[in-house]
């Protein structure tokens, strides 16, 4: 990409800073001649695509497809992918929904490729909202190799919105952001709760994630997250904890280089 986000700081500076910007700077990067070439050649030829070999065999359709649902790191999983979209998401053993990150549910249903779904790849206007969320993806992507957190808050920014919007128990909403990488990551640093809580019963990580939410938020409603300032107040926390986390890290290292000089 030609054009670089601008991030003068890390941490809840540099997120003031991206807020107050952020459509002057994704407009700027969405006219990136590469960008907008692989965008053009995705909608004039995702309409041939018929099944899911189809889209597995063009590598340029499928960095797309994949870029859209932050899964371009899978692209050299061929078989995995194609068994993906083909098994759909209808039945409950089809391998996207066994997955414990709900993007492949995501990227399943985008085509439908799946028995008993209805193909996507003809619907304009569907395929149209796929691109424009590979550009955001890859503008956060972009904002990411800067700061990584700030690409997680972005990322949870909009995605837990759609989460607190869904008409579903507390218990389905949390089950769904513990589904999401992205998500779950964040409520872990938010909620100051260990990386290592995803290897108890999974009944027992959602008794977990709603205490602690309750204790710091108040409240274990996730649908609390549609009003923006309850969701300024989780990405500020979230932010500032990485920043912590970082310089404990930091400090650690220092630590034991000191140690290792002095012995």
């Amino acid at each position: 990409m030609s054009f670089q986000p601008l991030l003068p700081s890390t941490g809840i500076a540099g997120w003031n800073f991206l807020q107050a910007t952020y459509d002057k700077q994704f407009e700027v990067f969405t006219q990136d001649a590469v960008l907008q070439r692989e965008s053009d050649y995705f909608l004039e030829n995702i309409g041939n695509v018929k099944s899911a070999a189809d889209l597995i065999s063009d590598p340029r359709l499928l960095d797309v497809a994949l870029g859209a649902f932050g899964l371009e790191e899978d692209s050299y999983k061929k078989a995995f992918l194609e068994r993906i979209l083909q098994e759909g998401t209808e039945a409950d053993d089809a391998l996207a929904n066994r997955m414990d990150d709900a993007r492949y549910v995501q990227l399943s249903d985008a085509f439908g490729f799946g028995p008993g779904q209805s193909l996507k790849t003809g619907d304009l206007q569907a395929m149209t909202e796929l691109v424009s969320a590979n550009q955001v993806q890859a503008f956060e992507t972009a904002v990411g190799e800067q700061d990584p957190a700030m690409r997680t808050a972005m990322f949870a920014e909009r995605e837990l919105a759609a989460v607190a919007g869904d008409d579903t128990s507390v218990d389905t909403q949390w089950f769904n952001v513990m589904a999401q990488p992205a998500l779950r990551e964040m409520f872990e640093l938010s909620l100051n709760l260990p990386s290592s809580i995803g290897q108890i019963d999974i009944d027992q990580q959602l008794t977990a994630f709603k205490d602690r939410a309750n204790a710091v938020f108040g409240s274990d409603d996730l649908s609390g997250f549609s009003d923006p300032e309850q969701m300024d107040k989780l990405i500020t926390r979230y932010l500032a904890m990485s920043e912590i986390s970082q310089f404990d890290s930091s400090i650690s290292s220092g630590s034991t280089a000191l140690l290792l000089l002095q012995g």
